[in-house]
């Protein structure tokens, strides 16, 4: 197929010449994006430029736009017919940035050739400051995730500073958080009908008043910076309604104006979320990129994602504040359509090399009584304990693997994604009756001879506040996981994953860690120095110094020195 061919799998212009081999003389949205453009289901720059096509719309794509000469890439397309739109791309630009020391990274993975400097910091504030600059009165929605979990009031890790909603930095007209296929398809609907935008489902917007009666009124941007102890308070209100599936409208007084988030819509069915991956993805990076690699696109082009969202509760974790707690699944139809998509590249050698999700082992569970789950307010359904609501059969997902792995062609289906081992187990055993051959078939099928799991620390106390079980429930995995590989006389390996110097955490925890006899003949590859981002639990800890629950002092590693010597114990045990 020529590179710009008319059709429902054209790709998206990147620039006036190649509009014009479209036929095109106007387009309806540009499209700015901090990644390289991927036309594939797992960059959502390239679902909502899809999206967007299927609601009959000319989208143009600027895909890391040069913001530092004379902004020739934000004026090549002029005025579109409705609005401009930004994403940082897959990943918030700071955390794309900097290492956990503060240290600026010398590769990205969302760039041809993996180069470094291809995005500003802060790039949706950056892109949309340019862009009001040159078009004020032309409507600009921001979307992705460093927009999303900087919807409110939120903690930068980089500047050690709370900042204000990214609406207000970057003078964006409304914000779309979460998933972004329904909001924006409405969004556009009502910009080309001339509609007002202050009240779609899942977008927040800068009010000149509170509008909304019965909205929670959550503590100003204001008192935040007087009192972080109403920074903490907002944000366990903010938590608790992400988790919600019916939550209130959260309005946040900043600078006498009001953030007004409207409450996302409910869980995708099956039929909505088919929808978004049966869209005509090439599949591919665009040709203009043809003979450079984008590393992330390697990474991912022979994998396949089985549903969204996690209602493990992970304190570290923005999951569930962006993608949702309840589990939204594909059909095995649709799932099975994708793999063949996947074997069909001319570059496939047989091997998936994740069939995966937020949480790989989620799939297909829910609620047993779904009256329950629509009143309930926990912040995760697996701790401090399992929810006896929970349905945790692994039966459904086993029968998907069945399938996918009968499909000619595939030779191996690894699961690369994280998966919860308390799912399946706890300290007394497995849970049920799919849970033993769930694990044997994970182990023996679906891993490459390395079962990567992530307890993410030793002592209980670090655990509690990271939303996490107990290590002895690794240990009871560690002990399963020997009996299968012995039995089968296998030289496979558990990969444990740990984190250092999450809030709570001492260096005598780490060297306590360490010392762990249970970790004796693990590889401790895994690691990771803990990097606040917004919109975490454990980065409202890490800034107020506090425990979420108690409003106790907490002690926080704030010392770079102090964060590299917690992070060496890693090292010391090696």
């Amino acid at each position: 197929m020529p590179a710009m061919e008319v059709g429902d799998s054209y790709m998206f212009p990147t620039s006036v010449k190649e509009a014009a081999a479209l036929g095109w003389d106007y387009v309806d949205v540009v499209l700015f994006c901090g990644d390289a453009f991927v036309d594939h289901p797992s960059f959502g720059a390239a679902v909502i430029a899809r999206v967007l096509q299927r609601e009959g719309l000319r989208v143009a794509v600027v895909p890391q736009p040069n913001w530092r000469d004379d902004l020739r890439d934000f004026r090549k397309f002029g005025l579109p017919r409705l609005f401009f739109a930004v994403t940082s791309g897959a990943m918030d630009s700071m955390v794309n940035h900097y290492t956990a020391n503060k240290r600026l990274r010398s590769d990205d993975a969302y760039t041809p050739e993996g180069r470094a400097g291809y995005r500003p910091d802060y790039a949706v504030r950056t892109y949309s400051r340019i862009i009001k600059s040159l078009y004020p009165d032309v409507p600009l929605v921001i979307g992705g995730i460093e927009a999303s979990l900087r919807r409110l009031t939120h903690y930068d890790y980089w500047s050690d500073s709370l900042f204000p909603s990214v609406l207000v930095d970057s003078g964006a007209d409304i914000l779309v958080y979460g998933m972004g296929e329904r909001p924006m398809a409405e969004v556009a609907a009502r910009i080309a009908g001339g509609k007002n935008l202050t009240d779609i489902p899942q977008t927040a917007v800068l009010l000149d008043r509170n509008e909304r009666e019965g909205a929670l009124v959550l503590h100003s941007f204001e008192e935040c910076l007087r009192s972080r102890k109403a920074f903490a308070g907002n944000f366990d209100i903010i938590e608790r309604e992400a988790n919600r599936m019916y939550p209130s409208v959260l309005v946040e007084p900043v600078g006498g104006k009001y953030v007004t988030v409207n409450p996302p819509y409910p869980p995708a069915t099956e039929q909505e979320m088919d929808s978004f991956w049966d869209l005509p993805y090439t599949r591919l990076p665009h040709p203009r990129y043809r003979g450079k690699r984008i590393p992330a696109y390697d990474m991912i082009k022979n994998s396949v994602n089985i549903h969204r969202g996690c209602f493990g509760g992970c304190a570290f974790c923005t999951i569930a504040a962006h993608q949702g707690r309840f589990i939204q699944n594909r059909s095995e139809e649709s799932v099975l359509r994708e793999v063949k998509a996947v074997t069909a590249h001319p570059e496939f050698r047989g091997v998936l090399s994740d069939v995966g999700a937020p949480t790989a082992n989620m799939y297909g569970m829910h609620g047993k009584d779904p009256l329950k789950c629509s009143k309930c307010v926990r912040k995760s359904c697996l701790f401090p304990g399992m929810c006896p609501n929970l349905n945790h059969s692994h039966r459904r997902l086993l029968e998907l693997y069945h399938r996918i792995d009968a499909v000619p062609g595939v030779k191996h289906s690894f699961i690369g994604s994280g998966i919860r081992y308390d799912l399946f187990l706890d300290e007394n055993g497995f849970l049920d009756g799919t849970s033993a051959e769930y694990m044997k078939e994970l182990v023996l099928r679906h891993t490459s001879g390395r079962l990567k799991v992530a307890p993410e620390h030793t002592e209980d106390h670090v655990l509690k506040l990271m939303n996490k079980p107990s290590f002895g429930l690794f240990v009871r995995l560690r002990e399963e996981f020997e009996k299968i590989v012995t039995s089968f006389s296998l030289k496979y390996q558990i990969v444990p994953y740990f984190i250092s110097s999450h809030p709570g955490c001492r260096y005598e925890d780490m060297v306590r860690l360490s010392r762990n006899r249970a970790l004796d003949g693990v590889s401790l590859e895994q690691v990771q120095d803990f990097t606040p981002t917004p919109m975490t639990a454990s980065s409202v800890m890490f800034y107020t110094g506090m425990n979420p629950k108690t409003s106790e002092p907490l002690f926080v590693e704030r010392r770079q020195d102090g964060k590299k010597r917690q992070k060496s114990c890693f090292f010391m045990r090696k």
